[in-house]
């Protein structure tokens, strides 16, 4: 199946999950190459009567935004431009997020006002539906100026056919793929290396990756919060939908609605209870768990509408006859709503590892750290610490990014938003998240096979959620070697399938 970028369709982030979970190709349709077409022809012309300098375009970069370029140094300037900016350090960046660059990158010229060639732009595409993936590291980024270094990384082996990809399950130079597929290096022209440079797709695909994982961490901390209710026999009545609607955040009415719906039918939940109240953990996961789901969701509009965006510079408008140079590069959008994403993700994972200090701490007729002998056994003392470490490791993460400036280029670029950082740092609290939630999944289940032993049974789905867990992780009735069993659980949490 292809999906065809069009500029005047917008592309949300579920039509980002289809094509990505789908395995659909890219291709460009007929409307997005007459307005990159148009572009290209309306900056060729103006370049011919224009007698002021055009930043980028006739000038150099950066401060050295004052000196002049001859005709016959642009295509060179360029170049160099790439090159000399390819200066990416750290670990490498993912492959679902090299891939996600690729296709924001491209969908950002189709809007037509960056002045690409139509040739450049297919070879996004080309390497998109190729799986062809450069080498891009994680740091190098002020999220000013664009991802310029990151950027840089994407484009020398995409478009120049200088350095390293991952292609066919393994890492080359890219020569060898263009040697294979008979692609040639692009001849940049004027304002094109300025344009794959400038833009936010590396924060801006970070940022559509952590929000689909955020999206889907939220769905199931709702139903780890409903094992862990049931294993814990906590009450129902702090989810009721009356109770909410005297306090209704869209978020929170979801969450409550959500245990409602995973708890319906449990013998457990419906029994009489002794205790008057639960902790907060539990007592007040709606508005925990609801507050991530509405920063989720605004994090989500503020995202679609970047990249559904030109983000590069200058901006050219064949329309208007104007070449502007601005600061749509800038990326504090980006880097604010990065910075808050983390912020409630990580909450998610805090209030997952309080829930599991619950079930181990030897209430309710729950045996010390889920074993039948404790003190033989330490059972599940030990992945409480880890999740404990992994939250305090996340609550060191979450320090704002987007507050810290350092000043660059002559001190022409004089604040920056960091953004990139917040991108990096947002993408690991995901995954720490995941971590955490995956040890209160296989302290919950281990709970509720002791209400199992009381003849007591939760309700269908979370019966059978228990039920498919148990097929990669045993009860675990003595001591066992834990860290392999938190590690499938991890894989479960990735591998379920949601109805979207």
């Amino acid at each position: 199946m292809t999906h065809y970028i069009n500029p005047d369709e917008r592309l949300t982030i579920a039509k980002i999950r289809e094509i990505v979970e789908g395995h659909q190709t890219l291709a460009l349709s007929d409307e997005a190459k007459r307005r990159i077409q148009k572009c290209r022809d309306y900056l060729n012309k103006k370049m011919e009567t224009q007698k002021v300098p055009i930043y980028g375009v006739t000038t150099g970069f950066g401060s050295l935004c004052n000196i002049s370029i001859s005709k016959e140094q642009l295509s060179q300037l360029q170049k160099n431009l790439v090159m000399s900016h390819a200066c990416g350090v750290g670990d490498e960046v993912p492959a679902e997020v090299v891939r996600l660059m690729l296709l924001l990158k491209a969908l950002n010229f189709c809007f037509g006002y960056s002045g690409a060639q139509l040739q450049t732009v297919q070879r996004l595409i080309d390497c998109y539906n190729n799986d062809v993936l450069p080498i891009v590291y994680q740091q190098g980024s002020l999220g000013a100026s664009g991802d310029l270094c990151p950027l840089a990384n994407l484009m020398l082996p995409a478009i120049l056919g200088l350095g390293d990809v991952y292609w066919k399950g393994r890492r080359c130079d890219v020569k060898e793929v263009y040697d294979t597929l008979g692609w040639q290096p692009i001849e940049l022209q004027s304002k094109e290396g300025l344009a794959l440079l400038n833009g936010t797709q590396f924060m801006s695909s970070y940022a559509v990756w952590c929000v689909l994982k955020a999206q889907r961490l939220s769905r199931q901390a709702d139903m780890l919060l409903s094992l862990s209710l049931d294993a814990f026999d906590g009450r129902i009545e702090p989810f009721y939908e009356s109770l909410h609607l005297v306090r209704p955040h869209k978020g929170q009415l979801e969450t409550a609605a959500a245990v409602r719906k995973y708890t319906e039918g449990s013998q457990i939940i419906s029994r009489h209870k002794e205790h008057v109240q639960d902790p907060y953990s539990f007592r007040c996961a709606p508005q925990v768990h609801g507050a991530a789901k509405d920063t989720i969701a605004y994090v989500a509009s503020v995202v679609e509408t970047e990249i559904n965006s030109t983000t590069d510079n200058p901006i050219v408008l064949p329309d208007e006859d104007m070449v502007i140079s601005g600061g749509h590069f800038h990326g504090e959008p980006m880097a604010m709503v990065l910075d808050f994403l983390a912020i409630a993700v990580a909450e998610l994972g805090s209030i997952s590892e309080r829930r599991t200090y619950q079930l181990i701490d030897a209430k309710r007729g729950l045996p010390s750290f889920l074993v039948a002998k404790p003190g033989l056994n330490s059972g599940f003392m030990i992945p409480q610490y880890a999740a404990a470490s992994i939250v305090s490791q996340n609550k060191q993460l979450c320090s704002p990014c987007s507050v810290d400036s350092i000043p660059s280029s002559q001190n022409q670029e004089d604040l920056v938003s960091m953004g990139g950082n917040a991108a990096t740092k947002c993408y690991k609290v995901m995954e720490n998240t995941e971590r955490v939630m995956a040890i209160e999944l296989f302290d919950a289940a281990q709970a509720l096979d002791f209400r199992h032993q009381e003849g007591l049974k939760s309700s269908p789905f979370i019966e059978g959620l228990v039920a498919d867990y148990r097929k990669c992780v045993n009860f675990v009735d003595i001591d066992q070697i834990m860290y392999k069993h938190i590690h499938a659980s991890v894989r479960f949490l990735q591998e379920m399938k949601l109805d979207w």
